[in-house]
């Protein structure tokens, strides 16, 4: 433990993950902007995702998908863009220009540059052609506020142009430009998600232009995004950081040190939570519970997890790429799963029932009728399913 740090055990982190992340009762939100403001960033690489964990998190979820889609595409208070780690997230309309120059600029470099030396391999046209096709889009897009790539390839048919990706190799596929060209725009920062083509859990987008921002300095916008996110899930470690926002080590402690960052003292060393976030804080006022989804922040915010999920729950909960599948909490940490079965039962099992008594089985009893009531007739599955999940929804 370092000379003068507060040590923040794991009843207080767990307690600040409940408080700051909206889960617990006292704490829920009234809308969509707020459980996205408070959070950072909502994955959104699973459509479902982003309506499953605003509804875990407002005080009354009856409205869920009507209010989510009125932010993302009538209000576009919100937005679905590339962010940290190359992934997609939902973010409030105005992180957009720090997400972008904080992580989106690099990222894009390379996506850029491998998508040209691609096409020179495969003897496609050059990048002067590839420019005008991109200027080309981009006009159309404006044109039709929204548009799919289909859509989109009717304006500019350069779009329909296929070339032949990693010729010889085991991975050998045919691409098209207009998948590619539009997500190097994505990651750009030029394009973003539109309305999707079905329902709320729906995988298949329009596009449209990003909304107008203002170009940042790097440093000034990595400094702001991971003050954000510190104050949302601090304390976390260097690690933490690193991880979730998919920078180098030396913009982390630039980033830290920009701040004013001060070191606490956690069980697997050195945390950081923002100046004026160094006070003790409180259990929430009552116990909670929350089924929340798969990829939801609360359950993917920190590299270093062993502080509210045991690493024997992790074969049941991760697939085998990382990606954690849905799970149950109790008082701030993760003791199961749940999935929805084909007649829309919300089923879960408590695989950690350590602490766990009548009180918790009846609130978790409680979130799963309440998740059953507002998802209604829709059937969800998630994107990345995992060994429990598919086990419960089968069962």
């Amino acid at each position: 433990m370092g000379d003068g740090q507060r040590y923040v055990g794991v009843a207080e982190r767990r307690a600040r993950l409940g408080l700051r992340q909206r889960l617990a009762g006292s704490v829920r939100a009234a809308g969509p902007e707020e459980v996205a403001g408070s959070l950072v960033a909502l994955h959104g690489s699973d459509p479902s995702t982003v309506y499953l964990a605003v509804g875990a998190r407002l005080v009354d979820p009856a409205r869920t998908v009507a209010e989510t889609e009125r932010a993302l595409y009538a209000d576009r208070t919100l937005v679905r863009m590339h962010g940290m780690r190359h992934t997609v997230f939902v973010f409030p309309t105005g992180l957009t220009a720090v997400v972008h120059a904080s992580t989106g600029i690099t990222v894009a470099a390379k996506e850029r540059t491998a998508l040209l030396k691609q096409m020179a391999a495969a003897g496609a046209p050059d990048a002067a052609w590839l420019k005008e096709v991109e200027e080309s889009t981009l006009a159309a897009l404006a044109r039709r506020g929204q548009a799919t790539a289909s859509e989109l390839a009717e304006d500019e048919p350069r779009l329909r142009t296929r070339f032949v990706y990693a010729a010889g190799k085991s991975y050998e596929g045919m691409h098209t430009v207009s998948t590619r060209l539009l997500k190097v725009l994505g990651v750009e920062g030029r394009v973003v998600r539109g309305r999707p083509l079905g329902s709320w859990t729906s995988s298949q987008f329009r596009w449209a232009l990003t909304p107008a921002h203002r170009e940042l300095d790097v440093a000034e916008a990595q400094a702001d995004l991971l003050e954000q996110w510190l104050a949302v899930c601090g304390p976390a470690t260097e690690a933490d950081l690193k991880w979730w926002t998919g920078w180098r080590v030396t913009e982390v402690r630039r980033a830290l040190t920009a701040i004013g960052a001060r070191a606490v003292a956690l069980d697997e060393g050195t945390g950081y939570v923002t100046a004026d976030d160094e006070a003790p804080v409180a259990d929430p006022a009552e116990p909670w519970a929350a089924l929340l989804p798969a990829l939801d922040p609360s359950a993917m915010g920190w590299q270093q997890r062993d502080w509210y999920l045991a690493p024997e729950l992790r074969p049941a909960l991760f697939d085998y790429s990382g990606n954690v599948g849905p799970t149950v909490w109790w008082n701030g940490r993760v003791i199961g799963g749940w999935a929805q079965r084909a007649d829309g039962e919300i089923v879960w099992r408590v695989l950690d029932a350590e602490g766990v008594g009548r009180e918790a089985e009846s609130a978790i009893r409680a979130e799963a009728e309440r998740l059953r009531e507002w998802v209604g007739a829709t059937r969800v599955t998630p994107r990345f399913r995992t060994p429990l999940e598919k086990e419960l929804a089968s069962a």
